[in-house]
């Protein structure tokens, strides 16, 4: 659609007109062409991602990072998929520019730059496994919609599966790159302490991501986690057993309000402060239930003071607020408390719901592309 098919001039209804109606007001057909263009890149986009996931349940990205250039025979061959299939997948990735196309020998190619990406989970630069995120997100589109008119919450445990799927899987891949070389070593003295031996608890632990990470580097520590959702709970638990790590790994299924306060050393929230329906109450909670010299290590996700310089600052703030709006602000509202913190509050905003917990030392750690770290003390 160009300008030329739109109908650029705002008219005024006959039926609501007054003396005082001005004369309609002419759009700028360049600004309607350039917008029209914004939104139909967003439109493909999410086609697009699609499309992405497709690649990434497939093994197709993975199949392309190590075979070079290949036709849709050849890659049909190697996968096991159906060419006629592949054809449509591989010319809709070389049309979003994911893929390079080279016509005289009908290849397909990713190079290495993008295969770090989109081919596995292992990079630091990988962000495939956010892309069922969208996938959870359109499953949930009515029941989020009657949220809106309602007012009620959306409990995080009634999400679409393929949420708690990527979820472990992007958030995953920050744990692996930063957690074990930057965020504990920012601690004071934490590291020491889990090295000597500590007693650890990680409040909405999910799958056990970091637990795992954090248990197999740390041999003389032992750690607890909880969550809400049974579902992440049970599947934490078979993390753990494949590990070998029941011994010392413990994951159960409770409120941020009700665990044992046993004085542990160290305590947790990875991406999850935010999502709770009370965050100063359950800081609160923590801060009872910490040793005398104990820590509370804070993970959200980063974010500017405001909203000003969240959009100027983020790169990723379409789809952070997107995930916010859709998970961690309807999470919160199904909660006690129903504070809604929102997932891009800001380092300042997290930093005052500690400091009115009642802890007296409070500072932003470190930060990394996609979180800040923040440190509490009593």
């Amino acid at each position: 659609m160009t300008t030329s098919d739109l109908d650029t001039t705002t008219h005024t209804d006959p039926a609501s007109s007054t003396d005082t109606a001005t004369d309609p007001v002419p759009l700028d057909p360049a600004a309607v062409e350039a917008f029209a263009q914004q939104v139909a890149g967003l439109i493909t986009g999410g086609a697009a991602t699609a499309m992405m996931v497709v690649g990434d349940r497939l093994g197709l990205y993975a199949e392309l990072a190590q075979s070079g250039a290949v036709t849709s025979e050849q890659l049909a061959s190697r996968t096991g998929c159906t060419e006629r299939h592949l054809r449509e997948w591989l010319a809709q990735q070389a049309a979003t520019g994911i893929l390079e196309h080279d016509p005289a020998h009908r290849t397909f190619r990713l190079p290495p730059e993008r295969a770090a990406v989109l081919a596995g989970d292992e990079s630091p630069a990988s962000l495939i496994g956010a892309a069922p995120i969208v996938t959870g997100m359109h499953r949930g589109l009515d029941r989020l919609v009657d949220a809106y008119r309602t007012g009620a919450g959306i409990p995080w445990g009634e999400q679409d599966e393929t949420v708690f799927e990527a979820i472990e899987r992007f958030f995953g891949t920050a744990y692996r790159s930063f957690l074990l070389p930057q965020w504990l070593p920012a601690l004071d003295g934490v590291a020491e302490k889990l090295t000597r031996g500590a007693d650890v608890l990680d409040v909405g632990c999910g799958r056990a991501a970091p637990l795992l990470l954090m248990a197999q580097a740390f041999p003389a520590s032992r750690f607890h986690g909880i969550d809400l959702h049974a579902g992440s709970v049970a599947v934490a638990r078979e993390r753990i057993a494949d590990a070998g790590l029941t011994d010392r790994v413990e994951v159960e299924v409770s409120s941020c309000l009700d665990y044992p306060q046993r004085g542990y050393d160290l305590i947790t929230f990875y991406d999850v402060l935010h999502d709770l329906g009370d965050p100063t109450a359950a800081a609160a909670y923590a801060r009872e239930a910490l040793a005398s010299d104990g820590t509370v290590m804070v993970v959200e996700e980063r974010a500017g003071d405001d909203l000003a310089e969240t959009l100027r600052t983020v790169p990723m703030a379409a789809l952070n607020y997107a995930a916010s709006a859709f998970l961690c602000t309807p999470n919160s509202l199904s909660q006690p408390g129903a504070v809604a913190l929102g997932s891009q509050a800001g380092a300042r905003a997290v930093s005052q719901v500690l400091a009115d917990a009642g802890f007296t030392r409070v500072r932003r750690a470190v930060d990394s592309p996609f979180h800040t770290v923040l440190e509490a003390r009593l």
